[in-house]
């Protein structure tokens, strides 16, 4: 009988470094959270720009994240340390963010739209890496580390929200306070940028990440290379309509539930705040939950199994959304509850595939694989889904101005019940590089 002993448990991570790569995720998040919630309404009701108009913006943000990865990634794996690049990245597109809150001509918003994609949405992997990099243990301390994003997005959701309150809502008929926030979300992009540039100073106090210098010439095709096994080929397909349901919540949540906002229990806009944003944090205060609990159970529980419970959480949030009216419970409580499920969509799906990513990669390309994914995830999948998204509210509408949102998101609900029947019948049970480290 032989016996193998178990591997060393790693060492803690220490306070030290806890803190540092929780305030740069606190950061990061924070200058996306402080303008994403509010930009539909900012650009239809304030802008008024067409709703073919606003896919373009979305789309074109998402079209600068396929560009960049391209660069970031292995310019990150081969010649410039990470934390550098991402200091350089965050002042350059706090500069951007606040121009965009200063235009609001069509041409020039979509152009700098596309440029801010181009720098910003590569930092999101960027960090991811520089995590992975330093962390002991991925398993165990990612999780707590990657929370500080949702902290940093709902501390700005409850700022915008309150400032909205206290500062964008005159008294007087409800159009008038409909135009007055809608003109406020404009702030968003301002506190964006302040934020930018405080990250940006930020980065170039992280950690060390040099680039690892590895004697492959293309990490990035070598990172496309990996992609084609399982369980990262499933993973990648399926990440691409996820993304799509995942726009629908972004283009309309907001707006849908400010639509809404009498019907909901009165101590709401005491805590969130005026307009739809603030409610919304609720998603992300779910999400800390759950990103809280996935160290205990991603040792036990198959990558598999919680792709599906966070496609699971994305149809039961659209069909809560669709079928509010007709539900057996009250109409504030199905969609506090429909945006509470945001924590499992994301912390089960999204968090746990960029998990997936890195440890299914080899070492000198996991950089580049993070950004491939990220460039799926919020370029390819953004594009797509902000088309889509817009596209089917017209159809929504029906000729009319009044939108049909049971039919509205009964398509996204649809989508992620697919996206789970795919996931369950080619999904390995077990991912293929963990059982090959193990053997």
């Amino acid at each position: 009988m032989t016996s193998t002993a178990l591997p060393a448990p790693a060492p803690p991570m220490s306070g030290g470094l806890n803190v540092r790569l929780s305030l740069m995720m606190f950061l990061q998040y924070a200058i996306w959270g402080a303008w994403l919630p509010f930009l539909y309404d900012y650009l239809a009701n304030s802008l008024e720009f067409t709703g073919a108009q606003i896919g373009q913006v979305f789309a074109a943000a998402a079209v600068g994240a396929i560009l960049g990865p391209a660069i970031a990634g292995p310019i990150a794996d081969r010649f410039v340390h990470t934390e550098r690049l991402l200091g350089v990245s965050h002042i350059l597109g706090a500069g951007l963010i606040w121009q965009l809150s200063r235009t609001e001509d069509y041409q020039t918003f979509l152009i700098l739209a596309l440029v801010y994609g181009f720098i910003y949405m590569p930092t999101l992997s960027l960090t991811n890496a520089l995590s992975f990099a330093h962390v002991p243990d991925r398993d165990r301390d990612f999780g707590r580390v990657r929370l500080w994003g949702t902290l940093g997005w709902i501390a700005v959701g409850l700022v915008m929200g309150h400032w909205l309150a206290n500062v964008h809502s005159p008294e007087g008929s409800d159009a008038a306070l409909a135009s007055a926030l809608a003109a406020g979300k404009v702030d968003g992009f301002k506190l964006s940028a302040l934020l930018g540039a405080a990250m940006g100073l930020y980065c170039f106090t992280l950690p060390a990440t040099p680039p690892t210098r590895s004697a492959e010439s293309n990490p990035a095709l070598r990172a496309v290379k990996e992609v084609r096994y399982q369980p990262l080929l499933t993973l990648f397909l399926v990440a691409v309509p996820v993304s799509c349901i995942h726009q629908f919540y972004f283009v309309y949540a907001e707006g849908f539930i400010s639509g809404r906002i009498t019907e909901l229990p009165g101590w709401t806009k005491s805590v969130f705040g005026a307009g739809g944003g603030g409610l919304m944090t609720i998603g992300q205060m779910s999400e800390i939950l759950v990103l809280g609990l996935i160290p205990l159970v991603a040792r036990r529980v198959p990558r598999k199994v919680l792709l599906m419970v966070g496609l699971t959480a994305y149809a039961a949030r659209m069909a809560l959304f669709a079928y509010v009216d007709s539900l057996p419970v009250p109409v504030g409580a199905a969609l506090i509850a429909g945006i509470a499920l945001h924590g499992l969509c994301f912390g089960c799906f999204i968090f746990v595939a960029y998990m997936i990513v890195d440890e299914e990669t080899t070492a000198d390309v996991r950089a580049s694989a993070q950004n491939l994914f990220n460039l799926v995830i919020v370029g390819v999948g953004i594009i797509v889904g902000s088309m889509v998204a817009t596209a089917i509210g017209e159809w929504a509408k029906g000729g009319t101005d009044v939108t049909d949102f049971r039919a509205l998101f009964s398509v996204p609900m649809y989508a992620a019940l697919a996206c789970l029947v795919v996931i369950l019948a080619l999904y390995p049970l077990r991912g293929g590089r963990r059982d090959e480290l193990a053997a």
